[in-house]
């Protein structure tokens, strides 16, 4: 079991605060904020050993860098936003998707992702006023 460093609680604060997935340059970009001098070889050194440990677990979506993740969470699923890249924990399931398989297929588990925008990225744009010059 390694020890309890600064970095390491920084580490695990930042993804803890951010109450979604992170890739490792956000958890870099959090953590500095209690830790300046924190590099990412630190980052990725510890998000291993926390998965390792299993304090943390990654998301894993199609094409993209693995995410991390608190680990303890309840059957879930993923919102990935496409204006900004950033992905969100979705706590609902469609259920059983068996009868989507093809027949004599058996599901043994499921992974759903979802993509659009985000509440931030689908707000629309305050409207500009122009002035009239006289």
């Amino acid at each position: 079991m390694e020890r309890n460093t600064r970095q390491r609680s920084a580490i695990r604060d930042a993804i803890a605060l951010a109450d979604r997935p992170l890739l490792p340059q956000e958890v870099l970009d959090a953590a500095q904020q209690d830790v300046p001098g924190l590099g990412i070889a630190t980052v990725y050194r510890n998000l291993k050993a926390l998965v390792e440990e299993g304090e943390l677990q990654p998301v894993n979506l199609p094409g993209e860098n693995a995410r991390f993740e608190l680990a303890g969470h309840q059957h879930h699923h993923h919102f990935q936003c496409l204006h900004c890249q950033r992905v969100f924990d979705v706590h609902a399931c469609p259920g059983d998707l068996s009868k989507l398989a093809p027949p004599g297929f058996l599901v043994e588990d499921h992974d759903l992702t979802l993509y659009g925008r985000c509440k931030g990225c689908a707000a629309p744009a305050p409207k500009k006023t122009r002035r009239k010059v006289a």
